[in-house]
């Protein structure tokens, strides 16, 4: 894909588009020798990407805000933005083995594509077979371990989650392991009451306590009631 890129639509077209694409952006000028040289052989090469590379071109003297983004110092200049940061770029003009290296460089391998083929289908079988290739991919372990807890496999599900670092999602899916999957919504306050005068001596006790909090979440207006029911007990 070839689009023409404006000031007004460099947000949309180049740094929203980068997160779901790698992007080349090609910074020229009608008056530039070299760019006309250019030009054509980026877009021949990512033409022939089929889409997984969008180049984006730049007049630097209809567009002074977009090409200022990049504090070019001459043209032609071309820079691949993924995830809305700059991963590579290059200045001056430069033959179509150059730049096939170049677009190369920002496509996925066989294997990235592999596992995210195996991650969309999501599950158990095609996860497992991710964390044969990246044991420490963080999509298919809470994938995986979401998974677990839903068959009663809460223990593998815990030691599983020891792989990547603690998150707000990590804590959800040991919370639901912790306390057996899924504990019915009616359940959960009178259960948090039941614990509230245990949770200062017993530590199993706090444990489950924040546990349920994890499954009630951060949005049910019961949680900052019983977190502050927790604090007034521990301190």
């Amino acid at each position: 894909m070839i689009i023409d890129v404006t000031d007004e639509s460099f947000e949309q077209d180049v740094l929203v588009r980068s997160e779901q694409v790698p992007v080349v952006v090609d910074l020229w000028a009608p008056w530039c020798g070299p760019c006309k040289t250019l030009s054509p052989i980026i877009e021949k090469v990512v033409a022939e990407t089929g889409g997984n590379v969008v180049l984006a071109k730049i007049n630097v003297d209809e567009n002074p805000r977009a090409s200022a983004t990049f504090q070019v110092q001459g043209i032609p200049a071309v820079y691949a933005l993924a995830e809305r940061r700059i991963v590579n770029g290059f200045v001056g003009a430069q033959g179509e083995q150059f730049v096939r290296e170049f677009v190369a460089s920002l496509l996925p391998t066989e294997e990235e594509t592999v596992v995210s083929r195996l991650i969309a289908a999501g599950d158990e079988a095609s996860l497992r077979q991710v964390l044969e290739l990246e044991p420490g991919n963080e999509e298919a372990v809470t994938g995986l371990a979401d998974l677990l807890v839903e068959d009663g496999k809460g223990e593998e599900a815990l030691q599983l989650l020891e792989r990547i670092p603690e998150s707000a999602e990590t804590r959800r899916i040991a919370a639901l392991a912790r306390t057996g999957g899924g504990v019915p919504e009616d359940d959960i306050g009178p259960r948090l009451d039941a614990l509230l005068d245990r949770v200062k001596a017993d530590e199993t006790a706090r444990q489950e306590f924040v546990d349920l909090l994890e499954v009630l979440g951060p949005d049910d207006p019961r949680t900052p009631h019983y977190r502050k029911q927790l604090t007034s007990r521990l301190f």
